[in-house]
């Protein structure tokens, strides 16, 4: 992924909504490269779920005026209500 992405102008987006773009970009990212560049209508379920874990875990680590999310590293999943 190019970091001209994920740095620079926001596109006018609020400091919450880039970090949840970024968090986004970085998991379908990561999908694609486990699944050989190439997602299957099969796999969408999965990803989305994934992508899902990976917005959650952005939201909890965010704090208004923080310009960067920190990803948790340990991979521990926090419960949904």
């Amino acid at each position: 992924m190019s970091d001209a992405y994920v740095v620079g102008d926001p596109d006018g987006l609020s400091p919450l909504l880039v970090a949840l773009r970024d968090t986004i970009a970085r998991e379908l990212h990561a999908q694609l490269a486990l699944r050989g560049e190439r997602i299957e209508l099969a796999d969408l379920p999965e990803v989305s779920y994934q992508v899902t874990v990976q917005v959650e875990r952005a939201l909890h680590a965010w704090r208004p005026g923080d310009s960067t999310v920190k990803a948790r590293s340990d991979g521990a999943r926090r419960p949904t209500d």
